[in-house]
């Protein structure tokens, strides 16, 4: 008899997961994993039972820079957190996240002798659920040893202590991350539970943070039949999103500058002629808030005629746009900064008045340089003289 999960049973979902991480903590296991090629340099300290338990699809590592707050969802051996712990040096920091207690137990095993062999500890484990940061389930057992619950008053007490935890000590703080990664993980949520967790990761960024993650995706709908079997659950197989609705997820969650900057020609697997491939997806945060105008604009690059952003605004071709401050801060960096030249005011405005981020308007070259300004100069010449 094949078992199957109830549809949409987020319990059921977590314990299938469970038992196949756990099991492949103590035995490599092949089919939970891509081909990836991670940065050589920083494999040489990692002992061998860590890079034989990896699970991964992709190297969001990558993206992590010098100094950054990274946090690392679903961080199982710690392979991900050891490599981001080097290349974000002393002055950063790396915190994981997992629910499962034997990768927990691989990736603190070798905490100690890493950090000798890197010359500082900057990594550390917390247990809990991705889609879930606010609640430290490591602290909540360490509590419960001494507090079981019992009957009802115990339970009025437990319930106290979780939301008491939850506002004075949250796994993860608000505003608090530079750089959220994954690898091959959030797939393992429950389809309900996939909006919280998408919401959990933009909750915890800065602003002008950055995610940065990697995972399996479907080119078609996976049917509810494969959702039902748990062996494809915890193959990273039933949670998939579609490509689609994996991207359209963070621009739902309030992103922008959303990126697929790494899509796996070859798919991972393909099952019932449904092709489960490897992604890796940027995104940034930081677009919320009002709208002032201080004479600002961009001029689109190309290569395209027109571009439009995920807001609606129009981007012509060699068109001066008006933009309010927010949005030419965000369009004069990255991921855009390559497509856009800023166009900024010769006098600062000292007194921004609301700008209006509803449709395009085009800038008049008069706003930015002054109304009363008719310079004449002679000829601009480099270094080497005029051509």
């Amino acid at each position: 008899m094949t078992t199957t999960l109830p549809a949409n049973d987020v319990s059921a979902v977590t314990e299938s997961v469970r038992e196949r991480y756990s099991a492949a903590a103590e035995a490599p296991e092949a089919l939970l994993c891509c081909p990836v090629d991670y940065d050589p340099q920083y494999l040489k300290i990692l002992p061998d039972e860590i890079l034989e338990k990896d699970y991964g699809c992709g190297d969001p590592s990558a993206f992590a820079k010098s100094g950054d707050i990274v946090l690392d969802l679903g961080s199982g051996g710690g392979k991900i957190c050891y490599i981001a712990s080097q290349i974000v040096g002393a002055e950063g920091r790396v915190i994981g996240v997992d629910m499962n207690d034997d990768m927990l137990d691989l990736a603190r095993r070798h905490q100690p002798a890493l950090a000798a062999t890197i010359g500082y500890d900057n990594v550390e484990f917390r247990k809990g659920r991705i889609q879930d940061l606010t609640l430290n389930r490591g602290d909540l057992e360490t509590w419960l040893q001494s507090n079981p619950v019992g009957d009802a008053s115990s339970l009025e007490r437990y319930e106290a202590q979780v939301a008491a935890m939850r506002r004075d000590t949250p796994l993860i703080a608000d505003d608090s991350v530079d750089l959220v990664l994954s690898n091959c993980v959030l797939n393992l949520v429950s389809d309900t539970e996939k909006k919280q967790l998408f919401g959990e990761i933009f909750r915890v960024l800065q602003r002008g943070g950055r995610a940065a993650i990697s995972d399996i995706v479907a080119d078609e709908p996976v049917p509810e039949h494969l959702k039902a079997d748990p062996e494809l659950w915890s193959g990273c197989i039933s949670g998939a999103m579609e490509e689609s609705e994996f991207l359209q997820a963070f621009v739902n969650a309030g992103f922008y500058g959303v990126e697929m900057v790494k899509r796996d020609e070859t798919p991972w697997r393909t099952v019932e002629g449904i092709e489960f491939r490897s992604v890796t997806v940027t995104a940034w945060k930081g677009k919320q808030g009002e709208c002032w105008d201080h004479n600002e604009a961009v001029i689109y690059r190309g290569p395209f005629r027109e571009t439009r952003d995920d807001d609606g605004h129009v981007y012509r071709r060699g068109e001066r746009v008006a933009v309010c401050r927010k949005t030419f801060e965000i369009l004069t960096r990255e991921p855009y900064a390559a497509f856009f030249e800023a166009v900024e005011p010769m006098e600062a405005v000292s007194e921004p008045t609301p700008f209006d981020c509803v449709g395009t308007a085009v800038r008049h070259p008069r706003q930015t340089k002054g109304l009363e300004y008719d310079a004449t100069t002679d000829a601009a010449c480099g270094p080497d003289g005029c051509c």
